[in-house]
């Protein structure tokens, strides 16, 4: 039987998804506030989090990603504020549902068969069993997605699992210097905004500087 947390985790987690895709889809506009109100909770969280501690690197690593995806949405993807027609959100709606698929077989997989620790002493709960199980999801999903460019398919097969992994070390690493289980709690079973976005963090950096020198 679904346990309390589990079950709050579920349900909360696909009204997040939810919520998330259709401020993606919608329109330009949205999708920038979307990010912007992400963002601006990000940063608020990560201050938190480094009370008392150096704070120059973690507000970079927080807010840069928030600044290109913004650059990304108003320079290359559309040139219309109220664009819902030709608003080209593929590259960020991809990017989204490939790392929550990662997201949940890695945590699915590590739940059920994780016996070998990645990092213990920083994200404890991280195997290498979920890693690979996301990665084979991951890949499976992309394939789906990218059947026709295979370059496209190994380059977030393997971006993703990667980057969300190490984003997910870098925040536990702020999380164990603040000697706390989440960054906050406005998501049931999931904790703060930060802790849904660690994933996504790195990726987002990575997609937007592709698509701008490419």
């Amino acid at each position: 039987m679904i346990s309390e947390e589990n079950r709050n985790r579920l349900i909360y987690g696909i009204i997040y998804i939810t919520f998330l895709l259709f401020g993606i889809t919608y329109s330009t506009l949205s999708c920038s506030v979307l990010f912007g109100l992400i963002g601006v909770i990000c940063l608020y969280e990560i201050w938190k989090l480094r009370k008392d501690k150096t704070k120059i690197f973690a507000i970079l690593y927080v807010s840069t990603p928030f600044i290109l995806i913004q650059i990304l949405i108003w320079k290359y993807l559309s040139f219309n504020i109220y664009d819902t027609e030709n608003w080209n959100f593929e590259p960020i709606l991809y990017l989204v549902i490939l790392t929550s698929i990662y997201d949940t077989f890695a945590y699915l997989v590590g739940v059920r068969f994780g016996k070998n620790k990645i990092i213990p002493t920083i994200s404890p709960k991280k195997s290498w069993e979920g890693f690979f199980g996301g990665f084979l999801f991951t890949a499976f999903a992309s394939a789906y997605f990218f059947n026709n460019d295979t370059t496209t398919f190994l380059f977030y097969s393997f971006l993703i699992p990667i980057s969300a992994t190490t984003g997910d070390f870098i925040e536990s690493s702020f999380k164990r210097q603040a000697d706390v289980k989440d960054s906050g709690n406005l998501i049931p079973g999931h904790g703060g905004m930060l802790d849904r976005m660690d994933s996504l963090l790195i990726s987002i950096s990575i997609i937007s500087l592709l698509i701008f020198y490419t």
